[in-house]
């Protein structure tokens, strides 16, 4: 599969619409694609995969991901964000650059190597619901795939690799009180035993710093209480972003949470954890000496939910994902192709 035979085939998934959860049009070309390409997909709902020779047990295996889903377009598109259209050097489209552009070079790569004998086992996965953590997406398929050793997730970094990633925890938290006329001193006003919380959370400051990711992020992002104004409030809801570095797992750093405020606190989830990926692992030695620069990433990707070790590396800017009129370079569809291959030919793992 070329270059040009990728952009063909982004191309033709900016054009069919693939908004997290309705996928299907998305996997049906990306299952094509692959029979084309001489290999035999697996399909489990809209995640499609394939192995690029006869499983071996006695090597190790190397993942592919990139996901097909997007998030809706939002209303400051000038562009039709359907219509894929390259002007001057730039191919305009949902997906494009979040995160088509590593999706069609990673096929382009997987056939590429897959014409010659590599001392692992190589699965490329095409993932569905990855904009939402959805549970049908990449959590859904990993059982398949069997013992994974390293995973390339394909997001935009600018070909530069994300060797740590921070995870995520959303808290619930409720402060109690005892309600009461506003008129009298009577009551415990839960508002004000929430602020000493929040206070606790604007303030904290979690020992293990990350060299690559900083501190562990805390921010207050909601808040709700009171029924009206003559009622002392007998609960404050409050909700908490928590952005893990690698240094912590979540249920670690959820135990240290509940220790130190007195709300109760429900996480929404404990399963995004933080990743990292050592600088003398042989991939990322590799990228190194073609210049690349290793780097924490701050946003989340397929990565919070894989076990095993991962490295994020894909074609186009971050800050372009999720924004209006979105586009990838075809050049630097044309890089990644070149790097993705670079750094897996005969790699030892």
């Amino acid at each position: 599969m070329t270059v040009e035979q990728a952009i063909e085939l982004l191309e033709r998934l900016i054009a069919t619409p693939s908004v997290s959860r309705d996928e299907s049009a998305a996997a049906d070309i990306i299952e094509a694609q692959f029979e084309s390409l001489g290999f035999a997909p697996v399909r489990k709902g809209n995640n499609v995969w394939a192995e690029a020779w006869a499983h071996d047990n006695d090597k190790p295996t190397i993942l592919l991901d990139a996901h097909i889903d997007t998030v809706k377009p939002n209303v400051a598109w000038v562009r039709d964000p359907f219509a894929p259209t390259v002007d001057d050097g730039r191919l305009y489209g949902l997906g494009s650059n979040d995160t088509g552009g590593s999706l069609v070079a990673m096929m382009a790569v997987f056939s590429q190597i897959a014409a010659t004998e590599q001392p692992y086992n190589l699965i490329m996965l095409a993932s569905a619901e990855e904009e939402v953590t959805g549970v049908n997406g990449v959590r859904a398929v990993l059982p398949e795939l069997g013992k994974i050793d390293l995973a390339i997730v394909g997001e935009p970094t600018s070909m530069q690799p994300a060797v740590a990633e921070k995870g995520l925890m959303v808290l619930d938290c409720v402060a109690k009180g005892v309600a009461g006329h506003a008129a009298r001193e009577e009551g415990v006003n839960a508002i004000y035993k929430a602020l000493c919380d929040i206070e606790w959370f604007r303030t904290h400051r979690f020992e293990r710093v990350s060299p690559m990711l900083g501190a562990v992020k805390m921010t207050v992002t909601g808040i709700e209480a009171g029924t009206q104004h003559n009622v002392i409030p007998s609960e404050c809801k409050f909700m908490v972003d928590v952005r893990v570095n690698e240094c912590y797992k979540n249920e670690e750093l959820l135990a240290e949470i509940r220790a130190a405020v007195e709300c109760d606190v429900t996480p929404r989830s404990t399963h995004l954890n933080s990743s990292a990926i050592a600088l003398d692992h042989p991939a990322v030695e590799r990228l190194v000496a073609m210049g690349r620069i290793p780097f924490g990433s701050p946003t989340m990707s397929n990565q919070a939910v894989m076990p095993f070790t991962t490295l994020k590396l894909g074609p186009g800017d971050s800050a372009r994902s999720h924004t209006a009129d979105e586009y990838i370079l075809l050049s630097e569809i044309a890089e990644a192709v070149e790097v993705y291959y670079s750094v897996l030919n005969k790699l030892e793992i």
